[in-house]
């Protein structure tokens, strides 16, 4: 049997078997995917079946404010694949695929693109054969907290703008079509918004706060502390506490290259560490580091450095459940565009936003099992009204759009008014139908725990 052959008949097996116990088809194969059902390569994972998210943070809230018309934009741009490329529209990639929420996708992996899991050839050809340089050099996906703050952008920081950082992804690296002005100022807009997580550990000048143990009290002096090869070097020099932990420069630093210097902060989400990912604990970046600059640290030293690098790096709630209150403050996030685009009559985003809620909403759909599915019991009554209010918010969000289209803005301002009617009555609904849903830890682990069961021995024939 041919390998194509070998991924039909893989793709198959797993369907059969979603069917007998079930499990709806549009799930089938999330992870690892395997099968002729996606452009992706066989054993892609995209992380989908993670219950817990990285926290996502916006300035603009927490200075007690609400999130910008561009802010919120941006993040409907952020998440919508027909952003990017042909090929990842039709697997459903956006930039939200990667930098989950803002932060980093430490799972994902894609065969031919990754050396590891949270990796990503940005040269490679699967997205765009223009960019394929013929090597694989994958680096690590990096969280996007705190970006107006860390320029230059890049691993190797070769672009200074984050405005031109972003349109080189989606037009050099996904082969995406030349973005508006419009599209890419909300963007920009919208990822600057993205904040650190708060760390009370760490002062606004980046120095240690009195919750200080004296292991990371020690770590800090050596932080600080001259290199015994060149008194002007010290980890601090380069990772400026004062200055989000940066000097906006690049180095060597004996990782096979010259890389900008990254944040320490919240870095303990961030994982793993170097350009391309080759140590997963700050110990072995410690141990880096005192072999290649002749630190001469002993043991102790060493444990009192990974002490104040945790102290530094670390933030308050960096991944939370995923939650019904999160689902449906995102889809009114990026719904309450529609309230400016149109009376603006501007078709193109109205188009972008209802496919983008669309998307948002049909996946929550999904978390709430119909009553075809033998893996859930009770609640079905439950179940079934939370499917109907989320699928007439759906049919809400296509009038709309067809409105638009047919150049009738004051119908689709007629059908906003019933989408934002059917979305103020959603919360109750679906709490009450949260139990029998994959918004339940023990529900969500039982269901893709089959999922990957299934998946595993359709890889095995």
């Amino acid at each position: 049997m041919t390998l194509e052959g070998r991924r039909r008949h893989r793709s198959k097996l797993l369907l059969f078997a979603a069917i007998a116990i079930g499990l709806p088809i549009c799930e089938v194969g999330s992870f690892p995917i395997h099968g002729d059902q996606t452009v992706l390569p066989d054993g892609t994972e995209l992380n989908e079946d993670s219950f817990e998210k990285p926290r996502e943070l916006f300035r603009s809230e927490i200075a007690g404010g609400t999130k910008s018309y561009l802010v919120n934009l941006g993040d409907v741009a952020f998440n919508s694949p027909s952003i990017l490329g042909p090929v990842a529209h039709r697997a459903g990639i956006s930039c939200a695929t990667c930098h989950v929420n803002g932060a980093s996708n430490a799972q994902l992996f894609i065969p031919g693109l990754s050396t590891r899991h949270g990796s990503f050839d940005t040269t490679g050809a699967l997205f765009n054969t223009k960019a394929d340089d013929g090597k694989l050099n994958a680096v690590t996906i990096p969280s996007l907290r705190g970006s107006r703050s860390l320029s230059p952008y890049g691993h190797d920081g070769r672009i200074a703008s984050l405005r031109e950082f972003v349109r080189n992804v989606i037009v050099n690296e996904f082969a995406g079509p030349e973005p508006s002005a419009a599209t890419l100022d909300a963007m920009v807009a919208y990822i600057q918004d993205i904040d650190f997580l708060p760390n009370d550990h760490v002062d606004a000048r980046g120095r240690l706060t009195a919750k200080a143990t004296s292991a990371e009290r020690r770590g800090e002096k050596l932080f600080y502390k001259p290199f015994p090869h060149d008194r002007s070097l010290s980890c601090a020099g380069c990772h400026e506490p004062s200055a989000a932990f940066i000097d906006h420069r690049q180095h060597d630093v004996g990782s096979d290259g010259i890389f900008k210097t990254k944040t320490l902060l919240n870095a303990n989400f961030n994982a793993p560490y170097f350009h391309d990912g080759r140590y997963d604990t700050y110990g072995q970046v410690v141990a880096h580091f005192n072999r290649v600059f002749g630190l001469g640290l002993n043991a102790a030293n060493q444990s009192n450095l990974v002490a104040y690098l945790n102290a530094i790096g670390a933030g308050e709630h960096g991944m939370e459940p995923d939650s019904i209150d999160a689902r449906l403050k995102e889809v009114n996030d990026f719904a309450s565009v529609l309230a400016v685009a149109i009376p603006a009559r501007d078709e193109d985003v109205i188009a972008l936003v209802v496919a983008t809620t669309g998307a948002e909403l049909r996946e929550l759909i999904e978390h709430f099992p119909d009553r075809k599915d033998i893996t859930i019991s009770g609640g079905i009554e439950q179940r079934g009204v939370a499917r109907a209010v989320l699928k007439e918010a759906v049919l809400a969000l296509r009038r709309i759009d067809i409105a638009a289209a047919s150049n009738e803005f004051d119908r689709a301002g007629l059908e906003f008014q019933a989408f934002t009617k059917t979305m103020r009555d959603a919360p109750s609904i679906l709490k009450a139908a949260e139990n029998w849903s994959l918004f339940n830890a023990s529900i969500h682990r039982a269901r893709y725990s089959t999922l990957r069961q299934m998946s595993e021995a359709a890889t095995s024939h």
